[in-house]
């Protein structure tokens, strides 16, 4: 981006834009970060991430986590 959306100056552009165009400043709304993921996907689906999905009566809990890929795959030289 670049112009009011460049990086450097956006929260200042902004504001100015907002005060040329005569809208009140947005609300800061901090209640998203309150909230784990787990609950804001059952608020919009209905459906629990805690609950076990084969039984639906169980509650999942993590039993291990993975690092994943330490690094690139080892590299076969055939010539």
């Amino acid at each position: 981006y670049y112009g009011f959306l460049g990086n450097r100056h956006r929260a200042q552009k902004l504001a100015h834009c907002r005060d040329l165009l005569g809208m009140p400043a947005p609300e800061a709304s901090n209640s998203c970060s309150a909230k784990d993921y787990r609950d804001r996907y059952e608020d919009l689906t209905g459906h629990s991430l805690r609950q076990c999905p084969a039984c639906h009566q169980g509650r999942m809990i993590v039993i291990e986590t993975f690092d994943g890929v330490t690094g690139p795959p080892p590299y076969w030289d055939t010539s």
